[in-house]
């Protein structure tokens, strides 16, 4: 496949809790969870649990070429459990956790899984635009610190990767034929929000992409940041912004 892709923290210095990671025939982007509880049960900050599960994802797809998607996910999660079970507590309910993306082309097929809000795209040849989109969070009864704690990794709340291998149970996915996929996009809500918040249309992203590179579609999101009235979208007004596009 031909990817290419472009991360950026968001403005204001703080780590960058993004992380992209490509091959010749995969993609993976993870955005981590912005720690917000006063104590998580663990002595690691997110870009330490994005980085590790990133890079385990990346080598289980290449040591396990036949293993589902979902398969793949659970074996990182809990590969990244055995890191830091002994030094931290897992059963944390504000244990640092990612959303999770990947693209896969395997044996003619081009496999996509998402968790939690970082959605993947996919255009075919016919124009049909395919999108998943893992919504559960925005579908939360409350937003509090304590509701989201007792809703995260719950039956009727949202799934995220981190100290919890079923999770990856919960992920959606998907495959296309790799000979009706034009393009695609993996990309967090960081860059999807230019849909998701500011009117544009996937076909004008993927267009914008193609064209103009991943960096100017994360040009665009600052822009219309620094533009929309502060207090407008719950939660951060700058985010950290990741997108990889692709064709296969």
């Amino acid at each position: 496949m031909r990817i290419g892709y472009a991360c950026e923290p968001a403005p204001g210095g703080r780590p960058n809790d993004d992380f992209v990671l490509a091959g010749e025939d995969f993609v993976v982007v993870l955005d981590g969870a912005t720690a917000t509880a006063p104590a998580s049960g663990c002595r690691h900050d997110v870009p330490w649990l994005v980085g590790r599960l990133g890079v385990r994802l990346a080598a289980l797809l290449v040591e396990r070429p036949g293993a589902g998607l979902r398969e793949v996910l659970r074996g990182a999660i809990e590969q990244l459990c055995a890191l830091h079970e002994d030094t931290c507590d897992l059963t944390h309910p504000d244990s640092p956790s990612t959303t999770v993306a990947m693209v896969r082309r395997r044996e003619g097929w081009l496999e996509y899984l998402v968790l939690a809000d970082s959605p993947v795209v996919v255009e075919l040849t016919d124009g049909e635009l395919v999108v998943l989109a893992d919504d559960r969070v925005e579908h939360l009864p409350a937003y509090d610190l304590a509701s989201v704690a007792r809703l995260r990794n719950s039956p009727g709340g949202f799934w995220v990767a981190g100290s919890r291998p079923q999770a990856a149970d919960e992920a959606l996915v998907g495959a296309c034929p790799v000979e009706r996929v034009v393009r695609f996009a993996v990309l967090t809500d960081g860059v999807s929000r230019l849909v998701e918040r500011y009117g544009w249309s996937w076909s004008r992203l993927l267009d914008t992409l193609e064209e103009q590179g991943p960096g100017a579609a994360v040009r665009a999101v600052r822009e219309a940041e620094r533009a929309d009235p502060p207090g407008r979208w719950r939660g951060k007004r700058h985010d950290d912004a990741t997108v990889a596009f692709g064709r296969p």
